[in-house]
This record gives C-alpha cells, sequence and structure tokens, in this order.
C-alpha cells in the first residue's frame, strides 16, 4: 500500500437507461447486456488465455485479474477448473477492486448476473465477502484448492505490493477513456514483473497506446476480432527473451515434509497450514515433555486488531492477522474455535476518546467493523457498566488457547513429539534436529523455529554469527500472569472483551480472565498474589462494578518472547535455505499465528502471498 494512507471509496449501485449495473465514477458498464457477463468471461478471458486446455497437468495455476468487479470473470474460471478433469490440483487467482461492492449490493447483482448453475458459487463467494478494508483477503474454496486474494486499493498502490507469479492475465478495468490509471505503462510494467516465462493476457481493450506498453514490458501482443459489442480483443504471450518477471516466485522443489521446533500458538499455526496443503509435519514440542502442551491452563485470551490514524504497520498488520485467524480458526472443533464476542476498546481518559473517533472518520472503515462508541453504548454492548466510551470491534474474539493449539495440532498430517532440541545441523537438502545427547529426532527439508525466545540460540548453532541478526539478538522474556475471576463476582462478567489498559474477557466455564501483568528480569513465570492483585485491579479499573466474594486464587502464567519494535520474526533465513522463523509473538501470539502459518504455506506452495510486500518485509528475519 501507499504510505499514505487513502480511504477505500467503495462501490454505489447505479444503473444506466439500459438497466445495466454501470459506475458514473468511470461512465462505464459492469458488462455488456443483461445476463451476457459469465459469456463475456469465457468468450474474452478463458479463451483468450487459452483456457482450459493451458492448465492442464499442472500441479498450480494463477491468474491475475485488473478489476475484479462483480467477480464474473473468477466464477466462469471457477466453474471451468471444476468442469474439466485435466484441472490443475490448486487455481488461484489474485485480484485487484478499488471501488469494491457492499455485500449486500453483489448479492443484489449477481442474483441478476450469474445463471443459475453459477449460483452457489456465487453464494459461495458472498459468504465469504470481506468487509470493504483496504489490503489483501484471502478467500478459500473447494476445501482450499481454489483462492481467491482479493486487493481493496487503487491499483497503483495494490499491485507493486503483490507478491505471486501470474500464469495468465485477465486485463479488465474500465475503458482507458474513463480510468486512465488502470492501463498506465507503471501499471502494466508491475504486473509484468509478476509474469512466468510461459504467461498469456486477455483483454477487451484494443487501444494502441495500451498494445505498445503491453509489448514494451515483454508481451507479444495480436489484436482479434470481438464479438457481442466488442469490435476487437486484444490477447497476448510473454516473449521468449522477456522471461520470468522480476519478482515471479519458485515453488518449493523438495518433498512436501517439515519439522516444526515448538508446540505453541506459533508452531501450531504454521504445523496446520502446511498440513492443509498436504505437507507431512513433525512438531517438536518441549513443552509437551514437561508440562503436557504449550498454554496448559490458560483458560482465555483475547484477539483483536489496532487501528492507528495514518494505518501503520502494526495497525494492518494486526487487522490481517486477527482476519487470517477468523478465516482458518473458525470451522474447529467447538473446544478451540474462536469465540466472536466482539471488544469493546475503552479510551484511557475523554480526550482519548474523541481522538479514536477523529481517527475512525480518517480511515473511513466500515461501521459494521468498527465505530465509536459512547460509555453508555460501551457498557451495553458489554452487558456489564465501564467507566469511558472507546471503540468497539465487531470481529472481536475470545480464544480458549488450549483447546486452540490442540485442535491446530490435530489436523491430520501433524505428529507431535515431545522432546527438546538442543541443535540444528545440514545434511544435504536435509535438516536434522538433535536432543542433548546428539540423537537426531527429525529431519526434513522444511525446518521451522518456532520456540520463542530460544529460537536464536538454536539460529546460532546454524549461522554462528548473531551480529548478523541484531534484533533477534535483542529478544528478551517477558513474564506475565492472568487472574481467573468468578464470573458471579462481577455481575456474570461481560458479554464482549473489555480492553484497555489491562482487559477482562467473558466467563468460560464460569470465570471471566482478568489480565495482565509485564514482569521484566523475571527468572521465572509463575503466579504470585502481588501480580493477581495487578491484573484484578486492571480489570476493575475497566468495568464499574464492585469484586463480590472471595476472588479466588485461580490464573496462570508464562512467558511472551518479544523482539525490538514489537514485530514478529516471520520469513525464510536468508543464506540458508529451507530454514525458517516464526517467532517473537509477543503478547499477540493468537493474532499472528494464523497469518504466519499462511505466509509459510503460501512461500513454500508458490502460491500468491497474502500479505503485501512491505508488510513481508517489516516482519523478515532480521
Amino acid at each position: 500500500m501507499s504510505s499514505t494512507y487513502q480511504p477505500l471509496q467503495p462501490a454505489i449501485l447505479v444503473r444506466n437507461a439500459q438497466g445495466l449495473p454501470c459506475s458514473p465514477r468511470y461512465d462505464d458498464v459492469y458488462h455488456p447486456a443483461p445476463g451476457d457477463g459469465i459469456a463475456q468471461s469465457r468468450r474474452v478471458f478463458l479463451a483468450g488465455n487459452g483456457l482450459p486446455g493451458r492448465w492442464a497437468g499442472r500441479e498450480t495455476f494463477t491468474v491475475c485479474e485488473t478489476g475484479f468487479g462483480l467477480g464474473l470473470n473468477f466464477l466462469a474460471l471457477w466453474q471451468a477448473w471444476r468442469d474439466d478433469p485435466a484441472r490443475p490440483r490448486r487455481l488461484h487467482m489474485l485480484s485487484v477492486e478499488a471501488h469494491p461492492f457492499s455485500r449486500d449490493d453483489l448479492a443484489t447483482l449477481l442474483r441478476e448476473c450469474v445463471p443459475d448453475d453459477l449460483q452457489s458459487c456465487a453464494q459461495a463467494l458472498l459468504a465469504q465477502w470481506p468487509p470493504l478494508l483496504p489490503g489483501l483477503h484471502r478467500l478459500e474454496f473447494e476445501g482450499g484448492n481454489v483462492t481467491l486474494t482479493l486487493g481493496l486499493g487503487l491499483a497503483e498502490s495494490v499491485v507493486p505490493q503483490w507478491d505471486a507469479r501470474a500464469d495468465a492475465y485477465f486485463l479488465d478495468g474500465f475503458a482507458p477513456a474513463g480510468n486512465p490509471q488502470m492501463w498506465t505503462p507503471a501499471l502494466l510494467r508491475a504486473l509484468s514483473d509478476l509474469s512466468a516465462p510461459d504467461a498469456t493476457l486477455a483483454t477487451w481493450c484494443s487501444v494502441g497506446a495500451v498494445r505498445r506498453a503491453l509489448d514494451e514490458v515483454g508481451f507479444a501482443v495480436t489484436r482479434r476480432e470481438g464479438e457481442a459489442g466488442k469490435r476487437h480483443v486484444t490477447v497476448g504471450v510473454r516473449k521468449p527473451e522477456a522471461g520470468a518477471g522480476a519478482r515471479a516466485q519458485a515453488v518449493f522443489a523438495g518433498a512436501h515434509e517439515a519439522i516444526i521446533v515448538g508446540g505453541g500458538p506459533a508452531g501450531a499455526g504454521v504445523a496446520q497450514s502446511l498440513a492443509l496443503r498436504g505437507w507431512r509435519v513433525t512438531v517438536v514440542d518441549e513443552a509437551a515433555a514437561a508440562a503436557g502442551m504449550t498454554h496448559a491452563g490458560h483458560l482465555a485470551a483475547a484477539c483483536t486488531p489496532l487501528i492507528a490514524r495514518d494505518d501503520n504497520l502494526r495497525a494492518r498488520l494486526s487487522r490481517a492477522g486477527s482476519r487470517r485467524a477468523l478465516a482458518r480458526w473458525q470451522d474447529l472443533p467447538e473446544t478451540g474455535a474462536p469465540r466472536v464476542c466482539g471488544t469493546v476498546q475503552l479510551a484511557r481518559d475523554a480526550g482519548r476518546a474523541a481522538d479514536l473517533a477523529g481517527t475512525l472518520a480518517v480511515l473511513a472503515f466500515p461501521s459494521s467493523w468498527v465505530r465509536a462508541v459512547s460509555q453508555e453504548e460501551a457498557g451495553a454492548l458489554a452487558g456489564v457498566p465501564v467507566r469511558r466510551g472507546g471503540i468497539f470491534f465487531a470481529e472481536g474474539m475470545l480464544v480458549r488457547p488450549q483447546g486452540l493449539v490442540a485442535g491446530l495440532l490435530a489436523t491430520p498430517g501433524v505428529r507431535r513429539l515431545a522432546a527438546r532440541v538442543a541443535r540444528v545441523t545440514r545434511s544435504g537438502p536435509q535438516w536434522r534436529v538433535s536432543d542433548e545427547t546428539g540423537q537426531v529426532l527429525a529431519e526434513a527439508p522444511v525446518l521451522v523455529l518456532a520456540n520463542a525466545a530460544a529460537a536464536p540460540a538454536l539460529l546460532r548453532t546454524v549461522t554462528g554469527n548473531e551480529a548478523a541478526w541484531p534484533s533477534l539478538a535483542g529478544m528478551h522474556r517477558l513474564a506475565g500472569e492472568v487472574a481467573h475471576v468468578p464470573a458471579d463476582a462481577l455481575a456474570g462478567g461481560p458479554r464482549c472483551v473489555v480492553g484497555g489498559e489491562g482487559y477482562l474477557l467473558p466467563g468460560v466455564d464460569g470465570l471471566c480472565v482478568a489480565g495482565s501483568t509485564y514482569v521484566h528480569g523475571a527468572e521465572r513465570a509463575e503466579r504470585s498474589p502481588e501480580g493477581r492483585d495487578t491484573a484484578i485491579g486492571k480489570a476493575l479499573g475497566l468495568v464499574d462494578l464492585p469484586l463480590a466474594g472471595d476472588p479466588g486464587a485461580g490464573g496462570w502464567a508464562g512467558w511472551r518472547a518479544v523482539l525490538p519494535g514489537r514485530l514478529p520474526a516471520i520469513g525464510e533465513v536468508p543464506g540458508a535455505a529451507g530454514l525458517w522463523l516464526a517467532t517473537g509473538y509477543a503478547s499477540r501470539g493468537f493474532c499472528w499465528s494464523a497469518l504466519a502459518g499462511d505466509l509459510v504455506g503460501a512461500r513454500l506452495m508458490g502460491e500468491p502471498i497474502p500479505l503485501e510486500r512491505d508488510l513481508q518485509a517489516a516482519l523478515g528475519p532480521r
């Protein structure tokens, strides 16, 4: 995305004199005639790219589209994949849309424009249609074998941030006369940078300037006779001398086997992601040997995004992470699935409440996703009186850590090994992990260090050069404690997460979690009367309730692994092919877990990456 924040401007449903949906902003229609949108998609874009024939025999195929519009090209492509017995195992589409429709308007249009035999696909698309937030949104269908990575924002800002390998292009922006930004040489160059060596393209646009620009960025183009209102169409193929685009990513060529060191939220998130993609995964977990499971006894935690007036890296990452967690975890068994209860995030004081409201006005996010709330409305949402107003995130989640981690590690294809890894070595293409005695515990071509603050020490056994990773060298452990308080002692507890300077969570098994403490320099992460009093005091600073009766002595204590800048390190270690890090999650382990897993899985499988390039760079080992 651009370094200067630009709020998303959704489409407004308008019809022309013929009743066709159109864009008054660009003076153009979304499809040429009633009922003909899907037919045009097949004639212009599928046939123009030689589909479905071109994907026969391939493991994966990726289409890059400019102008998602009503999604008709995606639906036509999906149907062609469904109907073809020679289809690739995985089909991906990457599409950009500056002015997306609301779910309600899109539902209206798809009912009108999509034939009966495609309505089930249209309804599946609507069921996953994201809130209209800028950034990348990953939608998955057919058990993950069909994906749509939808970039919401201006193409000139979104496309340079894409990380993918495109086999075919559907160039379907509005006409150059009304929307010239979608056809500039700079944008076409950014698209070309994603090209596979044999990429093809198709577009209804036959303007000479566009054809010349496509030729200059590496495509041999031909103008053909059009039909159904299109006088001409343009098709193209990548010139042999142009080769692959500058950013086209390669697919991992080794056996689909991985070792993950660490069985907490970080390791479990990567394990689930790889297993869902057909990998065999061994999770080596020291906590399983010592205490049974990471987060054993941790009753509940919150997963809530952040906002910032400039929509900075941390805010964008938290938004991407929380949305990915919801998509990845909502179908887990009940003991592990998140509870979408919403989060009331209270301002620190009345002045900060006004600042939060002003920030929301600048961001222009949909109120269905986040909105400002008064003290009275916040209390009504929480079901208990609160001390201030603030903002309400409708998708705020409560997670049950022990059940969640267990559910992720129960994904078919994951096996769990209770042991402590003392050393990492390389033997040819294989990574090996060994215990203190030197016994090899497991080996695989991919190794992910997801063992929190212990990861840098293992990394040093491979690289021996701590100075190469100054941030990792600066990682430290931070102890923390939460208190378990009987819900009856808090008038039944809140209905949603209540956050601010501390937090109070809805009841789980009759107990509310209040938190939390931050203890620097601790030798052990352990519960204490002082820590319990601090955690409960923070919670009571949020809700205007007396603590009734005996609050008991229950709670949980654990560690946070914190990197300078408080962003995690997620990515492949430079110079050590197949060695990955997923560590430093600090206080937001459940916000980063699913996103990190899909970053690793998508990179290894050559899928479009579900995160912008600048955000990936911010997370890289450093």
